[in-house]
C-alpha cells in the first residue's frame, strides 16, 4: 500500500471517529442545551415583559403631557393626525376603529362572547316539522378566533395612533414641518415602499397560515367528530392523552399512531436514502467517459418527471393490481415453464408486500430527481483528485467512497434532511398507489398498513370526520418533524463547520 493510500485510510478513519465522536457528543450536550435553552427562553419573556412595560409606560406618559389632540385620540383613533393636516393617516386609523365596532357589534362579537363555550343550543324538530337551527360550534371557533385576530390588530393599530400624535407632537415642538397626505402617498411608493410590497403577503400569511394554524391547534383541544359535528365543546387535554394511553387489542388510538409512526419513519429512511444513493449511481453511470448519447439519457429519465404523478401513480397502481400486467407477465412466464396454475399476486393485500412494492416504485420516482440534482454537483469535483486517486492504484470503490461520496454528503447534507422530512408527508405517492391499505380492523379509523401519518389524518378528517384527533395528529407531525430536524440538523458536518470537509 502506498503512503498516499495510507493517508487516505487514515484520513478515512478520523472521518468516522469524528462523527462518532460528535454523534455521542451531541446526545451528551442535550442536556446542558437544555438547560441554554430555558435560560434563552427566561431572558426572551423576560425581554418580552419589560417591552410590555415600557409600551404601558409610554402610553401612560403619552396621554400624561400629550395636548388635547392627542388625549381624544385615545378614544376617537386617528382624531389628532386629522387635526394637524395629516388627514390621510387619521382616516385611515378611524376607518379601521369605524370598522372594528361595526363587526363587533352585527357579528364578531356574538361569535367571540360564545368562543368559552362554544354553543349551548341544538337543532330542534318541532312538533308541526319546522326545524329551529342551534348553535353552530364550527362556526363560533372559527369566527371566535377570527375575532382575536382582529382584536390584536385593534389593539396594535391603537398603538401605533397613540405612537403616531407622540411623534407628530415631538417634531411640532422642534418646529419642524409635518408630512401632508401627498408626502404619504409619495413614501408608499419610494421610501416606504416595502412596507407597501410586504402588506398583501403579510396579510395573506396571517389569514391562510397562522389562522388555519390557530384555528387546528384549537381544535385538538375539542371533542369535534361525526357525532358532534355541529355542537361541540372543549374537552382540555383528553385528546392527547389518548396518545400515552396504551390499550392492548381493539381499535386503540395510541397503539395505532405507534405503529403509523414507525412506519412513517421507516418511508421516509428508504424513501430518501434508497433515492439518494440510486440517483447518484445513475449519474455517475450517466456522467462516466465513454458513455455515449448522455443528454438522450436524461431525457429520458426526466419523462417520468415531467408526466403528473396523478397519472402515472395511479396507473401504477393498476399494473401490479392482481389482475395487472405485472401478474400478467408473471403467468405467462410461469406458463413457459409449465407452471399453469399460477395464483397472482397480492401486491396490495399483504402488508408487508405492500410496504416493500411501495418502497420500490417510489425508487422509480424520485431516482430521476437525485439524477439532476447530483449531476451538477458531479461536474464540480476537483478531477484532479481522482487523478491522482488514479495513480496511487485506487479502484472504482476507494474513489467513490473516499472522494465521489465525502464530497457529496457534504454538500447534499441540508438536502437530505429536507428530503427525509419531505418524505414524512409524502402524501402522493401512499394514498395514489394504495389508499393507505391494505385497512386493518384492528386499527383505529379505518387506517391501513402503508399509512402514514399525513395520510391517516387525511381518512380521519375526510373519511371518519373525526376532526379533534386529526388535529391532535397534525400537532404530532409537527413535533416529530421538528425534532427529528434538530437532531440531524445539528449532526451533519456542512451546517455546523466547513473546515470539517477540508
Amino acid at each position: 500500500m502506498s503512503n498516499n493510500q495510507k493517508d487516505l485510510e487514515m484520513l478515512k478513519k478520523t472521518k468516522i471517529q469524528r462523527f462518532g465522536i460528535n454523534f455521542v457528543a451531541f446526545f451528551k450536550s442535550i442536556p446542558s442545551k437544555l438547560k441554554n435553552l430555558g435560560l434563552k427562553i427566561w431572558g426572551l419573556l423576560k425581554n418580552l415583559f419589560w417591552k410590555v412595560v415600557n409600551i404601558f409606560k409610554d402610553i401612560g406618559l403619552t396621554f400624561a403631557h400629550g395636548d388635547w389632540k392627542t388625549k381624544i385620540s385615545y378614544f376617537v383613533m386617528g382624531f389628532g393626525s386629522i387635526a394637524r393636516g395629516q388627514w390621510l393617516r387619521g382616516l385611515l386609523f378611524l376607518i379601521f376603529e369605524v370598522a372594528f365596532i361595526l363587526y363587533m357589534i352585527f357579528f364578531g362579537g356574538g361569535y367571540f362572547s360564545q368562543l368559552y363555550i362554544l354553543g349551548t343550543k341544538d337543532t330542534i324538530t318541532n312538533p308541526d316539522g319546522t326545524v329551529t337551527p342551534g348553535d353552530n360550534s364550527f362556526n363560533i371557533l372559527l369566527y371566535g378566533v377570527l375575532t382575536i385576530f382582529f382584536i390584536i390588530a385593534l389593539i396594535y393599530t391603537w398603538y401605533l395612533n397613540i405612537k403616531q400624535n407622540r411623534i407628530s407632537e415631538e417634531i411640532i415642538k422642534n418646529e419642524k414641518k409635518l408630512d401632508t397626505a401627498k408626502d404619504d402617498l409619495r413614501a408608499l411608493v419610494d421610501k416606504n415602499f416595502y412596507k407597501t410590497l410586504l402588506s398583501l403577503p403579510t396579510l395573506g400569511i396571517v389569514i391562510f397560515t397562522i389562522l388555519p394554524i390557530f384555528f387546528m391547534v384549537l381544535v385538538a383541544f375539542t371533542d369535534y367528530d361525526a357525532q358532534h359535528a355541529t355542537l361541540f365543546g372543549w374537552a382540555g387535554f383528553d385528546n392527547f392523552k389518548q396518545i400515552f394511553t396504551w390499550s392492548a387489542g381493539g381499535q386503540s388510538f395510541s397503539a395505532t399512531f405507534g405503529q403509523i409512526l414507525l412506519w412513517t419513519l421507516v418511508w421516509a429512511f428508504f424513501a430518501t436514502f434508497t433515492n439518494y444513493f440510486l440517483g447518484m449511481i445513475v449519474a455517475m453511470l450517466i456522467n462516466k467517459k465513454g458513455i455515449r448519447l448522455k443528454k438522450l439519457w436524461r431525457t429520458i429519465l426526466v419523462f417520468s418527471i415531467a408526466i403528473p404523478q396523478f397519472i402515472s401513480i395511479l396507473y401504477v397502481s393498476q399494473m401490479f393490481a392482481t389482475d395487472g400486467i405485472i401478474n400478467g407477465i408473471f403467468e405467462t412466464v410461469a406458463g413457459w415453464f409449465g407452471v399453469h396454475n399460477f395464483q397472482p399476486i397480492d401486491f396490495w393485500g399483504d402488508p408487508w408486500l405492500a410496504r416493500i412494492t411501495v418502497i420500490i416504485i417510489n425508487i422509480w420516482i424520485g431516482v430521476p430527481y437525485l439524477m439532476l440534482v447530483v449531476t451538477g454537483i458531479l461536474m464540480n469535483i476537483p478531477a484532479d483528485l481522482y487523478e491522482s486517486a488514479n495513480i496511487d492504484g485506487a479502484n472504482a470503490w476507494q474513489q467513490y467512497s473516499k472522494i465521489t461520496l465525502p464530497y457529496m454528503l457534504f454538500i447534499t447534507g441540508p438536502y437530505l434532511l429536507t428530503s427525509f422530512t419531505g418524505n414524512m408527508n409524502n402524501f402522493n405517492v401512499i394514498y395514489l398507489l394504495t389508499g393507505g391499505g391494505p385497512k386493518d380492523p384492528k386499527m383505529y379509523g379505518n387506517a391501513g398498513s402503508t399509512d402514514l401519518l399525513i395520510t391517516w389524518l387525511y381518512s380521519l378528517s375526510v373519511n371518519e370526520s373525526d376532526y379533534k384527533f386529526a388535529a391532535v395528529i397534525g400537532i404530532m407531525v409537527f413535533i416529530v418533524v421538528a425534532v427529528v430536524s434538530l437532531v440531524v440538523y445539528n449532526l451533519i458536518p456542512s451546517t455546523r463547520n466547513e473546515e470539517e470537509f477540508q
